[in-house]
């Protein structure tokens, strides 16, 4: 298929119905804050690269060669689908357009560039400028971008004359208030003046998880596609431009990195066996060494002291202080919950707060913490109210900036201290990551970039990629396959602004994908063995979980069966409904019947975590804290549902899974990296999913499949089994981030 961009460059001088002069010929086509180099087949926003694959991307120049007309569907049909390509015309071109309109950040309720004429065609709405004309400004090009509120589900409220009239007085009204002088606080994300971006890698992979050195001088970073456990090297990097090079290598995963007061060494957390332990290498190379059991996210207050987390019992996990000889040891913060965990710390310049980003009861981030260091203040909720997932001081400590997660995007917010607004200083479809405040404090570096995922499936012909239309969920609930392996279940985000996962169905005959219930937004689910049912929790308008009860085949509408705060529910051995819920400071594993009633406790002890359900629904896998020796420690294990000792599955931390069959337990032994897939160990199952036996203290990290009799070793740490060993599914999710430098307005 050949790429069309020279109509774009043949573009003719004349006004399209939007008022925009098309001007003459330039490889370098721009609209708002965006950039489409022809010759290169590149779209960037302010400079940073946006991952756009062929197909969207040519769409996208046959559009810009007509902005404000109407290019109908049989244009596009002829431009971009040669009659002798048999393909479904429809489901292609909508598709690229929903991936254009996700790399655009754009709409199709309330639409800033691509309008859809129904039944006819689509036309680019957006001013078009040539490469020769700046772009806009920040400002300029933001406030008439600004993303779409969507309400899901909901009817259009007014008739468009009606809504015309209405735009026309509020801005007549908001005329007048400007004219007179009164002041508007808007609950709108104010926009910057100006954001400016300086590229510091060029890998083709993932930076993340900055860290600065004391003078400013030496960026650290791991190579991994996450800020948080990545299994990936740390490197360090001469700022502006010197050479980044690796310090580590080894398989581990760690999160956290911070230097030393004096520069000379770097901090970092890794998982050992089911405690968090701190490390330290030399910014010149050579073997880390401990410095600190029971210690994650470790900082230094000064010279003589840490500042770190550390688990109390099972999974709490709070923030406390020590001298680095472990002296004058204080806690100073632990969560309310017992499985919640406080990760990270990050003390003021004045050394007399902190700000502690902490996931909650359910194991998911939520609201950054501002705490004291010197005093008995009680903590109190920071920054934007989203998932925080990175917090920093500017050096004078008057502002706090936060990386939070808002309406399903992550970017940088800052706030006054210590009680301003917040404020949103990023936008867009690419998203940040990870945050370092420079020392000059006016601009701070974080990881920027985008994924993408697809479905890949294995069976005996080999390898297969079957595309999604935007990004899989499957950290939430994973995806699972039907009871025929004919289908497979998972959770679909669109990169739509306010739009939550959806569940979605493929058939792996025809490769058609459709969701199950439109415009139903979920954080987990599970399919009944018969799949006739779906059982799903979803957030109320309170930001509370919920459980519902739907027909697959929609005969009936949902229903909720819960009350409130119930979570992670599947269907249980008599097709009762299990469900995780909050009890005072500690989580519980609940039944109840489909239509809510008989609502009773399955287990008398608490679990953290529900991971995932046997076939047979004989065994719940689930994270539970148990004592081993003096102390408590949360381990992963398998719970028989029909009553009996729960079997301790894995050392450290793991998630295993089921075949469809039931017939294999998937243990993953190996993490997967951007180097590597990972390992898993495919475990025989027996009559009745009997387990066999296993090593007392569970499965070691890179064990060998001799450790079970009959198991087998499997190339990928993360996966969705089939039948057999020879059928199984992966998301496969490439991540592209690089370090930038973000200037402060």
């Amino acid at each position: 298929m050949h790429t069309h961009h020279t109509g774009v460059k043949s573009v003719l001088h004349r006004y399209g119905r939007c008022g925009v002069a098309v001007l003459p010929t330039h490889e370098m086509v721009r609209f708002g804050l965006f950039e489409l180099d022809l010759k290169a087949a590149q779209l960037t926003k302010n400079g940073i690269k946006i991952r756009l694959s062929q197909q969207p991307l040519q769409l996208l120049s046959v559009l810009l060669e007509s902005p404000g007309e109407i290019v109908t569907r049989e244009q596009l049909r002829q431009r971009l689908w040669p009659s002798d390509v048999f393909i479904d015309f429809d489901h292609g071109l909508n598709k690229s357009i929903q991936k254009l309109r996700d790399a655009l950040g754009d709409s199709a309720d309330s639409p800033r560039y691509i309008e859809t004429i129904p039944r006819v065609g689509y036309r680019f709405i957006a001013p078009v400028k040539d490469g020769t004309q700046p772009l806009e400004s920040e400002a300029h090009a933001e406030i008439s971008q600004r993303p779409p509120n969507r309400i899901a589900s909901s009817p259009a409220l007014v008739a468009g004359n009606q809504r015309v009239r209405w735009l026309l007085f509020a801005t007549g009204v908001l005329a007048v208030i400007a004219t007179i002088g009164i002041p508007i606080y808007s609950s709108f994300r104010a926009h910057p003046a100006v954001v400016k971006y300086t590229q510091l890698t060029d890998f083709t992979d993932s930076a993340s998880d900055p860290a600065l050195s004391p003078d400013g001088h030496i960026l650290a970073f791991i190579r991994g596609d996450s800020s948080f456990m990545p299994a990936g090297q740390i490197y360090v990097k001469m700022l502006p431009d010197g050479e980044a090079r690796p310090l580590t290598n080894d398989a581990q995963s760690r999160y956290g990195l911070a230097f030393s007061p004096d520069g000379s060494q770097i901090a970092y957390t890794v998982l050992e066996g089911s405690s968090f332990a701190t490390y330290a290498i030399s910014v010149l190379g050579g073997d880390p060494h401990l410095l600190l059991n029971n210690a994650a996210g470790l900082t230094w207050l000064d010279p003589h002291y840490f500042l770190f987390s550390r688990i109390r019992s099972g999974l709490h996990m709070g923030i406390v202080t020590e001298t680095v000889t472990g002296d004058d040891f204080r806690e100073l913060y632990f969560p309310p919950h017992e499985r919640a965990m406080a990760h990270y710390s990050f003390a003021s310049p004045d050394r007399k707060s902190a700000l502690v980003v902490e996931m909650n009861g359910q194991g998911d981030w939520t609201l950054c913490q501002l705490i004291s260091l010197v005093g008995k203040s009680a903590p109190k909720l920071i920054g934007p109210d989203g998932a925080c997932t990175a917090a920093g001081w500017s050096p004078d400590g008057s502002w706090m900036y936060f990386i939070a997660i808002v309406q399903g995007q992550s970017h940088l917010w800052r706030q006054r201290s210590p009680n301003g607004r917040p404020e949103q200083i990023t936008f867009g479809p690419s998203e940040e990551e990870g945050l370092a405040v420079e020392q000059d404090g006016r601009s701070v570096i974080s990881s920027i970039g985008a994924r993408e995922s697809s479905i890949w499936i294995h069976d005996a012909a080999g390898e297969r990629s079957l595309s999604s239309e935007g990004e899989i969920v499957a950290d939430l609930s994973p995806p699972s396959f039907g009871a025929d392996d004919k289908t497979l279940y998972y959770l679909l985000r669109h990169h739509d602004v306010n739009a939550g996962p959806e569940l979605w169905r493929l058939t792996l005959d025809t490769g058609k994908s459709e969701a199950v219930f439109p415009g139903t937004s979920m954080t987990s689910y599970d399919v009944s063995p018969d799949e006739k049912q779906v059982v799903y929790a979803s957030l109320g308008r309170d930001g509370r979980s919920q459980v519902w009860l739907a027909p697959i085949d929609r005969r009936f509408p949902a229903r909720q069966i819960g009350h409130s705060g119930e979570t992670t529910p599947y269907f249980g051995p008599q097709g009762q409904i299990l469900f995780r819920l909050a009890e005072g400071n500690v989580n519980y594993l609940e039944q109840m019947n489909q239509d809510g009633s008989g609502r009773s406790k399955v287990l008398p002890y608490p679990i953290s975590e529900v991971q995932s359900i046997s076939p047979g629904r004989r065994w719940l896998m689930a994270v539970a804290p148990y004592p081993e020796g003096n102390s408590v420690i949360p381990m992963v294990v398998a719970i028989p549902l029909g009553g009996g000792s729960p079997r301790r599955i894995c050392v450290s931390d793991c998630v295993p899974v089921w075949s469809s069959s039931g017939r294999f337990l998937f243990v993953p032994i190996k993490a997967s990296s951007p180097a590597t897939p990972g390992r898993s160990l495919a475990i025989p199952v027996g009559p009745g999913e009997t387990l066999p036996e296993l090593p007392p203290g569970g499965i070691q990290p890179l064990a060998e499949p001799s450790i079970v009799p009959g198991a087998q070793s499997i190339s990928r740490a993360e996966l969705v089994p089939g039948k057999d060993l020879s059928h199984y599914a992966y998301v496969n999710t490439a991540v592209h981030r690089n370090l930038y430098r973000i200037s402060l307005p």
